[in-house]
Order: C-alpha cells, then sequence, then structure tokens
C-alpha cells in the first residue's frame, strides 16, 4: 500500500453538537461494544485476495501495512473524543487521491479499536466505490433507501469485522447535489449520528472540486478530514480545497501516496 503521512492540526471547534441519547433499534449490532449479535443487518463475508487487491490493508491486523492507518485513527479519534464529535468527511480535492481506500482503511482500524464502532457510509453518489472495493454484493444499498424502497436495517453490511457496518452505494445517483441537501439526506445524518455513543460514522465524500456535492453536505458533519494525493495535487487545488473548507471543522490532512520509509521499531 502507498505510503500515508497523517498531518493532524487542531482547530479550535466553533460550537460542539449536544450529545444525544442513543436509540437501539433491531438491526445492527447491540448497543454494548462486548456484543456482536447482528439481527438483521446482513453478513457478508470478505475475500483477502480482493481487499489486497484494492489496497485494503486494516482488514488484517497483523499486516505490517496498517501502522500508518492505525496512527491517523488514534489522532483522529482523540480529536473526536476531545469534542464529542461522532461523524466525520472524508474527502479530496480531486478524484484519485486515494479518498476512498482511506476511508474504508480508517473505518476498519476503528473498528479493531476496543471501545468504538465504525459505520461507513459512501456518499460519493457521483462515483460509488465502498461496495466495489469491498467485494460486496449490494441487492439493496443507499439507493433503495433513498428511493423509499428499503428501511435502513435492509442496507446495512456486516463485513464479518466485528463493530464494523457498511452502508454502500450500488450506482450512481442522478440529481446527487440535490439529494445530498435533502430534508432526506439531513435526518439520516443525524439517525446515524445519533444511534450509538460509541460509534464512529464515517462518510465517504466526493472530491471538492469536481462538483459541488461535497460543499453543499458538509455542515451537516461534525468535522472532515482531507486527503491530498502526493504529487497530484497543486497548490492551487489545495488552497481551493481549504477555502471551501474555511467553515468547516477541518481536524487535519493526510499526505497518501507517498514513498514508503524503511523504519525500525525504536
Amino acid at each position: 500500500m502507498d505510503r500515508i503521512t497523517p498531518i493532524i492540526d487542531k482547530h479550535t471547534p466553533r460550537s460542539v453538537p449536544t450529545e444525544a441519547t442513543p436509540a437501539v433499534t433491531p438491526g445492527e449490532q447491540s448497543a454494548d461494544l462486548g456484543q456482536f449479535t447482528y439481527t438483521q443487518t446482513k453478513v457478508v463475508p470478505l475475500r483477502a485476495e480482493h481487499l489486497e487487491r484494492h489496497r485494503i490493508v486494516a482488514y488484517n491486523k497483523n499486516s505490517n501495512m496498517s501502522g500508518s492507518i492505525d496512527l491517523l485513527r488514534t489522532q483522529v479519534l482523540k480529536i473526536m473524543d476531545e469534542n464529542g464529535w461522532r461523524t466525520l468527511a472524508i474527502t479530496s480535492p480531486t478524484p484519485a487521491a486515494g479518498k476512498t481506500v482511506l476511508a474504508i482503511n480508517l473505518a476498519m482500524s476503528v473498528a479493531h479499536h476496543t471501545t468504538k464502532a465504525a459505520l461507513l457510509v459512501d456518499f460519493d453518489l457521483r462515483r460509488p466505490r465502498v461496495g466495489a472495493y469491498l467485494g460486496l454484493t449490494m441487492e439493496k444499498s443507499l439507493n433503495e433507501l433513498l428511493a423509499n424502497k428499503a428501511e435502513l436495517k435492509d442496507v446495512l453490511v456486516n463485513p464479518t469485522l466485528p463493530r464494523f457496518v457498511v452502508l454502500p452505494t450500488r450506482e450512481p445517483v442522478a440529481l446527487s447535489t440535490e439529494v445530498l441537501s435533502s430534508p432526506l439526506v439531513s435526518n439520516l445524518i443525524t439517525d446515524l449520528r445519533d444511534r450509538y455513543d460509541s460509534r464512529i460514522n464515517i462518510f465517504d465524500l466526493p472530491p471538492l472540486l469536481s462538483s459541488d456535492d461535497a460543499i453543499t453536505v458538509l455542515p451537516k458533519f461534525d468535522c472532515v478530514l482531507l486527503v491530498v494525493g502526493n504529487g497530484m495535487n497543486s497548490k492551487k487545488e489545495i488552497e481551493e480545497s481549504l477555502y471551501h473548507l474555511g467553515r468547516a471543522n477541518l481536524i487535519g490532512t493526510v499526505l497518501n501516496k507517498a514513498t514508503m520509509q524503511n523504519r525500525t521499531y525504536y
């Protein structure tokens, strides 16, 4: 996997969302993180060779390539815990920076954490990739949920990793900007955020400069992480992205696809 260099800069929060009492409903794991009983959530086994082909390394905790992901996880969780944040948006200036791969690996790393659960939502409605990268079967997905053809419990998937749930999008969504700005999406984000106190909800957003999709939905999230592709994004693109993120709680920037450096422990 390409090297990931986390650069986390704390920002003074403008507001801290009010904590809400979680509403435990059938369809997901028990609110007790020690229990992993999925009553209605579809359980789908993952294939190691498929994950490796798409650079998903955090699934295997014995991988020597997951150290950077775990370091990023620890930094992100520290800032989110300090502010009571539970929704994290991940975006990039342009396509191909690796934001989706990073989002999947980060969510898996969070799920490996002993006190956290992770939900990963594919909100890149123009070019959804989360389900394909994981190799999930998607008979029902966010597409059906948005079309009122399925309930939330019908579209969530557990990829056999405890404390990890995915809400995939199977195919591109027409009028994506309008959909992301709709009350339906706002209510969905609020519902997912308030369902479990100990769950981190990660949303894979479209690139900032490719459309107005990400800019439209960003105010609905507690915080955001920016993924920059090494040698791919110009200074102007990064500055323009930071301008669009000016009112968001930007918790840090990740330099992705950097050259791997050999390191020894201590």
